[in-house]
């Protein structure tokens, strides 16, 4: 049963993934507070999972989440519409 309501919520996620282009990723200014990071304002319906994808696509997802959840003190997946999520710097 639970297999299948991970499924569930995974297969929900990817779903959810094709609204993560509209997202407006902003650029922190260096130095004045935060990381200094990337960071997206998570909206309703968002996902760790949808926003790793979106913001790292071609990669690893559960890694890109797990690089979120670390860079956010996040000890679950759980996030609120509202919250803010820094990202992880892309490379060129």
């Amino acid at each position: 049963m639970l297999v299948g309501l991970f499924a569930a919520l995974t297969l929900g996620g990817f779903v959810l993934g094709a609204k993560a282009t509209s997202w407006a990723i902003a650029q922190e200014s260096r130095g004045m507070g935060g990381e200094g990071l990337p960071w997206v304002v998570v909206e309703k319906g968002d996902t760790l999972w949808t926003i790793a994808a979106a913001v790292s696509p071609g990669d690893d997802t559960a890694a890109t989440a797990a690089e979120i959840m670390r860079l956010n003190g996040l000890s679950s997946s759980l996030i609120r519409p509202g919250g803010r999520l820094y990202l992880p710097e892309r490379t060129p």
